[in-house]
This record gives C-alpha cells, structure tokens and sequence, in this order.
C-alpha cells in the first residue's frame, strides 16, 4: 500500500453472524483508532421479558440465537431455578449435559468447516473448500447432523428447542432413542479426532497474545454449567460475583454493549481457548490425548489456533455424550414441581463461543421483574478490538483488500454472533496523509 489516504468498503462479509462493521482510522502509519462498530437496531429482550411469566422465558431466550438457543435456555433456567431455590435431580442435570452436547457438536463443527476453515486455504466460502477437501467438509457436515439429532431427541427439534422448562424437562427422552445413537456417536469420537488433527495443520499467523483467560471451572468435570468462575491471571470469583468483578459499559459506536474487568477496564478472553486452558484436567482422555497429538502448547494464546480449541471441545462433547447415554436410565420425573416466589438468581453456563451470565429478578407472582443477559460476544468484543489494533500494524505493507482480508480473518476467529440473523460487514480504513484517494473501481458506489 502507498503512503496516499485510503478509504476502503467491503460490502459483504460472509461466515459471520449478523451486521457490522469495522472502522480503522490511521495517521502517520500508526493506528489510530479501531471500532467494532455493531449497528443492528437493539433487540431489546431484557425489556421484553420484565412482566412475562417465568415459565415464558427459557422459550423467548432461545430465540437470540439460532445457532446456540440451548445456551440461552440453559443459563436462563439454572438462573430461574436458583432464584426460586429449585435444586434438580442428578438425572435431570445429566440430560441437560446431553442436550448441551448436542449443541456444542453443531455449533463448533459448523464454525470449523464451513465458516473459519475457508480461511485458511483461500477460499470463499464452504462451498469452494469442500471442492479442495470434499472428504473432510463432508465428514464435518455428518458430525454436524449428528448433533442435530441429538437437539431434536432431547429438545423436541433442532433450532429453539421446546422441551426445555424451568425444573427440568416437559419429557424425558426414551432411553431407545438415544441409545440408537451410539453407533453414530461412537463413530463421532474418532472422526472429531481425525477433523481436529486436519485442523491442526493449516498454517497459523504468528500471533500470541497476553490474554486474561475466564471461564466457568467446576470441580471435577469439563465445564457446561458451575458456579465459579477462574482466570489464568490468578483470580477466582462466584457467579454471584459476576457483576461486581465484570461491568457493562456503552461505546459511541457499537449498539451492542461491551464488558470488561471492573477494577482496571481491561479486557477479557471467553471461549474454548480458555475453557481448555482452565480446565485441562478435566478433559475425556479421549480429548486429552488429541490435546496432547496436535503440536500446539497449552495453554494456547493464537487466537487463529481456536479452531483447534472447538475440535477437541467436539471429541470432548462426543465422549460425554456417549458416557451419558450408555448409563441412561428413564427418570422417575421429568421436571421438579415448584410454587412461585419472589427471589433472585443469576447463572453462567458456557456457550460454545464463550460465557452466557443471565440474572433474573422474579416477583411474588412469578413474573420477571428484571432482567440481565450478557452473552459471550460482548463479553469478547473488546479483546477483538484490541486484538486488531496489535495485528494491524504488520498488515500495512498491503494492499486495502488484502488488509480487510486479513482483519476478517481475525474477527472469525473468535466466531461472533452479533446477531445470527444476517451476513454482512463493511470495512473502512483512513489514512490520514493526504487529503483525498479516488474510490476503489471493484465496489459498488455507497
């Protein structure tokens, strides 16, 4: 790239979930300013769901997202649940451990080969990288299905299950349908194995990153759900310290608010990378070992390596489910009864692409009063952001393409769903040098 003043649109931006843009501003060859700027119009679920009965809500918070509506399902009962002091029974906490299998296979094996992948092999979309490996893209789409059926089974249908419900589930699943799966779950377990080894090949940027790594670290499992958080910076905090060591803050020019450390404004990591880091030990030895084959150094902090991260979570959701399932006895209830009262409870599970803190405020009636939901791309946007502002300088050789080419790539890494509506993301660079630079000819006019 010349030293000239640069402006530069991307129209479209696939493999990312809802509607963005990126807004870099240099002067002088430095960075200057780098804005994950989140436009979609607020959705406004906290003020929708203050009135609504306690009962409506696992079923309206799935509707945040499509691609992971059991993790809005399951921080929202668990919040519900400890707000009306409902303690489950270890049966009904195992199947939910199942139906979050389900959830973390088609998630993180359509993240691996059909959105972050593309990347790494030039390609634009799903479609050209299973040209270049029809073998592997069609093994991924197989575990993916898998994981749907898992949904469908235990939630009544893949997208925004059904039969999940505050206490429990509204039926339990017969133990014939699921053990049905354990071929295709046994056969999972390797072919997770195969897809991460494949994974970790693709020729990584050099990119470490000193991150505050948190994530939920329960006692003596891999975490879907606990009560304590830990991070790799030496601290621990309880879930109902949540808002007293994490905060919420409103930036100029993102709709989408942003969290970050309370005492010093720094920001945080969620996600895989940190799961595996934090919880290490508490990995299936199937998803240990693979841990252990895949040439990367644990704990991990390339941002670009996460994509290895959720192939080892998929072995690691492969082998729960199985362990589930072959011990799965039909439970004598389904759901734990309970009367409504005035409580409050808050709770974190974690979503495929980081932590979900949801706190419900409930009155005597069994209504919402308030409402907190802070999902894991908040919780990451301002690492991102800072993020870019490191990668960006060894970029600026390039040209403007390649240079929104390359913030992309970064931005996928940490599978985003702003909104898991829509695909598009615009890129705008200044260079502060010059007055003016003729638009580029390949786009089309604003």
């Amino acid at each position: 790239m010349s030293d000239d003043s640069w402006t530069i649109r991307v129209g479209t931006l696939t493999r990312v979930e809802g509607e963005g843009a990126l807004n870099v501003r240099l002067r002088d060859g430095h960075v200057e300013t780098v804005e994950l700027n989140i436009y979609e119009p607020p959705r406004f679920f906290e003020a929708f769901l203050r009135g609504r009965p306690l009962e409506d809500v696992p079923d309206i918070t799935a509707r945040i997202c499509g691609i992971c509506p059991v993790a809005y399902q399951m921080s929202a009962v668990h919040a519900l649940e400890a707000a009306l002091e409902i303690e489950i029974t270890p049966e009904i906490r195992e199947l939910r451990r199942l139906l979050y299998c389900g959830e973390w296979i088609e998630s993180h094996t359509l993240h691996m080969h059909l959105l972050h992948a593309p990347d790494f092999h030039g390609c634009a979309s799903g479609l050209e990288l299973a040209r270049l490996f029809p073998r592997e893209v069609q093994r991924g789409l197989r575990l993916k299905k898998i994981g749907n059926r898992l949904l469908e089974i235990l939630g009544g249908r893949s997208v925004h299950p059904i039969n999940v419900c505050v206490g429990g589930f509204y039926r339990s699943p017969q133990p014939l349908l699921l053990q049905e799966l354990i071929p295709d779950l046994e056969w999972g377990v390797t072919a997770a194995a195969e897809a991460t080894r494949w994974v970790a090949g693709f020729p990584f940027p050099d990119f470490v990153r000193d991150y505050d790594l948190i994530a939920l670290t329960p006692e003596a499992e891999y975490p879907f759900h606990a009560r304590t958080f830990a991070s790799s910076k030496g601290t621990s905090f309880s879930v109902a310290e949540y808002e007293k060591v994490l905060e919420e803050h409103q930036v100029p020019h993102s709709t989408a608010l942003q969290a970050r450390r309370r005492e010093n404004a720094a920001s945080c990591l969620f996600g895989p990378l940190a799961r595996i880091h934090l919880n290490f030990e508490h990995l299936h030895p199937e998803a240990r070992t693979v841990a252990e084959e895949c040439g990367i150094e644990w704990p991990c902090r390339n941002p670009f390596q996460s994509i290895v991260a959720r192939g080892i979570e998929v072995v690691q959701a492969f082998a729960e489910a199985l362990r589930i399932i072959r011990a799965y006895t039909l439970p004598r209830q389904s759901r734990i009864p309970y009367e409504p009262r005035a409580g409050v409870g808050m709770a974190a599970t974690e979503a495929p692409r980081g932590t979900l803190y949801h706190r419900y405020e409930v009155d005597e009636a069994g209504r919402i009063a308030q409402a907190v939901i802070i999902p894991p791309t908040s919780q990451n946007q301002q690492q991102i952001e800072e993020d870019l502002r490191e990668y960006l300088p060894r970029l600026l050789t390039l040209e403007h393409a390649e240079i929104a080419d390359h913030c992309e790539r970064l931005i996928r890494t940490y599978d985003p769903c702003i909104s898991c509506a829509t695909h598009f993301l615009k890129f705008t660079l200044e260079r502060d040098d010059s007055p003016h630079v003729p638009p580029d000819p390949s786009l089309p006019p604003d």
